[in-house]
């Protein structure tokens, strides 16, 4: 039963691998594999995206590296508008008017 899950996990990243070898270019696909290297999670993220609007038909002909760092950018702004980080101090053992 493991090794069915195991070998059904790997044709669906060969089938993966295979539909993101057919939508983008080799300098986009280049550029995605150095992103896994450093932010796996974001090249995942990347890779969904382009293989959901492969499978509806939105994108048509292949992805050039130009419109894979306009991906890039749109998901980093949306990571950097959730990642805000707000810092409150308390007020009640603040000593610095002793002085």
């Amino acid at each position: 039963q493991q090794q069915q899950q195991q070998q059904r996990q790997a044709e669906a990243e060969d089938q993966r691998s295979q539909i993101l070898k057919a939508v983008l270019a080799p300098e986009a696909r280049e550029r995605l594999s150095t992103i896994a290297m450093v932010k796996a999670d974001k090249a995942r993220k990347i890779e969904d995206m382009i293989i959901t609007q492969a499978q509806r038909g939105s994108i048509s002909g292949v992805v050039s590296d130009a419109q894979l760092v306009e991906m890039l950018e749109g998901i980093s702004e949306q990571t950097r508008a959730s990642s805000k980080v707000t810092i409150q101090r308390r007020r009640a053992f603040d000593d610095d008017d002793d002085w």
